[in-house]
This record gives C-alpha cells, sequence and structure tokens, in this order.
C-alpha cells in the first residue's frame, strides 16, 4: 500500500474519531449537532476504525441500530476490499 493511502487513512480516522466526539460534546450540551449522514459518510470514506473507537470510548451512537451495526458492517467491507486490493 502507498505511503498516500496510509496518511489517508490515518488522516481521515482522526478526524472521524474528532467529529463524533465533538458531536457527543454538542449532545451532552444540547447544542446544534452533527447531521448522523455527515457521521456516517465519515466511515464511509474510510474512518469506520476512527468511528467505531469513538462510538466505544465516547458511549456516542451506540444505541441507533444503523451506527450499532452499520459502522461494524462498514468496517467489514471496507477491509474485505481491501483484501482484495492486496
Amino acid at each position: 500500500m502507498s505511503d498516500w493511502v496510509l496518511y489517508y487513512l490515518l488522516g481521515v480516522n482522526i478526524l472521524t474519531f474528532l467529529v463524533y466526539g465533538i458531536d457527543k460534546s454538542k449532545a451532552k450540551r444540547k447544542a446544534w449537532r452533527i447531521s448522523e449522514c455527515t457521521l456516517l459518510m465519515l466511515a464511509v470514506i474510510g474512518g469506520s476504525v476512527g468511528a467505531l473507537f469513538a462510538m466505544r470510548l465516547f458511549h456516542h451512537k451506540t444505541l441507533h441500530k444503523k451506527f450499532r451495526y452499520g459502522v461494524p458492517l462498514i468496517m467489514a467491507l471496507q477491509i474485505v476490499v481491501a483484501l482484495m486490493l492486496i
């Protein structure tokens, strides 16, 4: 895997983790929230590891079925695609 792919994945996962954390903080303060579509799209574009880690650490979106099952499914599909490309 080329260096730029690794840098991209690292960056998108850090960004996703931070965005999930920000959304959790906003939820606690009853402030304007980040849309669920945005949160899921961050996982789809490669941030599934960051999303899953943030969900577990912040206990955020863990009761929503589309996150509870969707994010691990997205990650599994990404692993399958990565293995097929290698």
